[in-house]
This record gives C-alpha cells, sequence and structure tokens, in this order.
C-alpha cells in the first residue's frame, strides 16, 4: 500500500504535484496521466490524509448552502430535500463536506459564512427580490453561485431552471385544449421564480390572442394553503382551468375547487409546477412542468467548484430545460404522454 505522494508519482513516473492535481481533482491534467495515476492509486488502496490536504491548500473542505426557509419547511416541502439531496450527492463525488445553513437572519448569516476558513464556497439561495445578501457576498473573498436566478445582479453566477419557458409551455397546452379562461395562481412575485413563472403565463395568453384579464390573477406563497385561499380569490372569476406556479398550491387549488362542487377536470382543468412528490396526493393525477431538481443540486455543485478553480468573472449562468408531464388533471386523452420542452 503506498502511503504518500511520491510513492505513487514513482510507480507512475510522474512529478507529485501531477499526483497531487489528481488527488485533489484539478482539471488540468491530460486523461491518459489521470487514467494512470488514478489506476494505481487504486490499486495500491492509497489514502490521502484530509486534514493534510485542508493544510495544504488552505481549503477547509467545506461547501455551505444557505436556504432562507425554516426547519419545518426544509423538511417538508417536497422541493428541498431532493434539492439538498443532489448538492450533497455532488459534494460527496468530489470530496466536500457540505454545511447547512437554514432558518437564518440575513444580517446574522454574513459573519458566519465569512468567517476566515469556514468555508471554500457557498451556495445560496436568495430570500426575495429585496435581498442585498449577494452585494455583501460580493464584497468578500470567497466564491459562491445562486440557485435560483438573482434579481437585478448581472455579475453574479447562478443556475435556474428555464421557468418562464416551463410557464409559458404549461399554459399554451391548456389554450391548445380549448380553454379561454385560464386563471393562474402566482408565487410570490417578491421572488425571480414567481415573476418568471408569472411572465410565462402572460407571454403564453398574448401570444396566443388571448384577453390578459388581470382578475384572473391572484398571488400565492408556494404553500398548500397559499394555493387554496387564491384559487378561493379566483372563483368569482369562473375560470374555466388554472395553472399554479407549484405543485404544492396546485393542491390547494384542487381542494378549493372541490369544494366549490368543480370537478377537475371535467369543470376546470388544474397544471402545477415542478412535478415532485406531495404527501397525501396522487402522483399520477396532476399535469405539471417537472423540473430536474436533484440534477439542479448537483450542477449547482459543479458551477461552484468551477468558479473555485478559475474564478468568478465572467459571470457564468446555467438555464436547466423543462419538461411537460400530460396526466389527468388537464382533461387531455393521453394522460401519460410526455411534450418534451
Amino acid at each position: 500500500m503506498a502511503k504518500t505522494l511520491e510513492e505513487i508519482a514513482k510507480l507512475a513516473e510522474v512529478s507529485r504535484s501531477t499526483v497531487s492535481r489528481v488527488v485533489n481533482k484539478h482539471p488540468n491534467v491530460r486523461p491518459e496521466v489521470r487514467q494512470r495515476v488514478q489506476k494505481i492509486i487504486e490499486e495500491t488502496a492509497y489514502q490521502p490524509n484530509a486534514a493534510a490536504r485542508s493544510l495544504a491548500f488552505q481549503r477547509s473542505n467545506v461547501i455551505g448552502l444557505a436556504i432562507p426557509r425554516s426547519v419545518h419547511t426544509l423538511f417538508t416541502d417536497p422541493y428541498f430535500p431532493p434539492l439538498t439531496q443532489g448538492i450533497a450527492q455532488a459534494c460527496n463525488q468530489y470530496g466536500y463536506i457540505l454545511s447547512l445553513f437554514i432558518e437564518f437572519d440575513e444580517q446574522t448569516l454574513f459573519p458566519r459564512i465569512t468567517r476566515q476558513g469556514l468555508l471554500d464556497g457557498l451556495v445560496v439561495q436568495v430570500a426575495n427580490t429585496r435581498s442585498d445578501l449577494l452585494a455583501k457576498l460580493a464584497s468578500v473573498d470567497m466564491p459562491f453561485i445562486v440557485a435560483g436566478r438573482p434579481h437585478n445582479a448581472p455579475n453574479v453566477s447562478y443556475i435556474d431552471v428555464d421557468n418562464i419557458t416551463g410557464a409559458y409551455n404549461a399554459v399554451t397546452h391548456l389554450i391548445r385544449l380549448g380553454h379561454k379562461r385560464i386563471g393562474t395562481i402566482t408565487g410570490p412575485l417578491d421572488t425571480t421564480a414567481g415573476l418568471d413563472r408569472l411572465e410565462g403565463y402572460r407571454k403564453a395568453i398574448l401570444e396566443r390572442g388571448l384577453t390578459l384579464d388581470e382578475a384572473l390573477l391572484s398571488e400565492g406563497d408556494f404553500t398548500e394553503t397559499g394555493g387554496y385561499y387564491a384559487t378561493q380569490r379566483l372563483l368569482g372569476e369562473k375560470p374555466d382551468a388554472v395553472f399554479a406556479a407549484s405543485d404544492v398550491m396546485a393542491y390547494g387549488a384542487l381542494r378549493a375547487l372541490r369544494e366549490a362542487g368543480l370537478a377537475v377536470p371535467h369543470n376546470v382543468a388544474l397544471v402545477g409546477f415542478d412535478d415532485v412528490p406531495c404527501a397525501g396526493t396522487d402522483p399520477s393525477f396532476l399535469t405539471t412542468v417537472r423540473q430536474p431538481v436533484i440534477s439542479f443540486g448537483f450542477k449547482a455543485v459543479e458551477l461552484l467548484l468551477d468558479i473555485m478553480e478559475h474564478g468568478a468573472q465572467p459571470p457564468r449562468r446555467i438555464l436547466m430545460s423543462t419538461e411537460l408531464v400530460v396526466r389527468a388533471s388537464c382533461g387531455a386523452q393521453q394522460n401519460t404522454r410526455r411534450l418534451g420542452i
């Protein structure tokens, strides 16, 4: 068993620094050299000393994930567990420890995450468009990326799903089915996800020649209760279809519609957004826009690692595609056919 980098280097006939780059997953190594070094590492069962690596490279080998949500929301909202799963899988694959920051006040979070040596990098979600956290992070020397398109931050790297196109295709699908009074339950309009999904809704309505009736817009908060009350506000406008900006809100809408004696999809068609499993619901029922949440989390870490290696400028932006999954709630005949977006 090889115990040192020097022993691996001698067996592989390369320099110690080359072995170090392979061990630390540095990209600037020729593929054939990387393969040869990794083969010897596996054959000799070499185990790098994590503490020594951290000291030598002045790294903590810790990546932070900051989510401005309560503990209850993090573990009960169906979106966040798969997001965290994807981030954790990437950290594990690339040899990093994941440190989670939740239920925080931004004023107290900033000094915690920027404490010298605590984190090598940060994946952060921003609470709303009023947040000044990104401006503060940009003022210190710590790599970070934003999970979700930030508001008015042109020099910040981020990853997001194409919320506008996803919503546009969902509403276009309802229009193609013959619906003309399509209501929407928006996300919070102080979040970019809420704004972008509303933009996709508006774009589809206008491009297809329908009248944009502001009375058919009802703001929600990405919760089941919020979806329920937002739908109750819509009922007086007699929509023949509803696009909810999240699956959780869609199930709140379903409850409100049924209480009002309206059958889905016979009286009102219903489409959600996310395609995440919601407790106590039938996953084969809701037509929705699927976003690749686990893959999103994994790629967020890969984007951060790229910035840690090569710097934050120019800013990088990744926009992941969505997929419309057609099921029974929209009233289409082909209940399980998938339409690629």
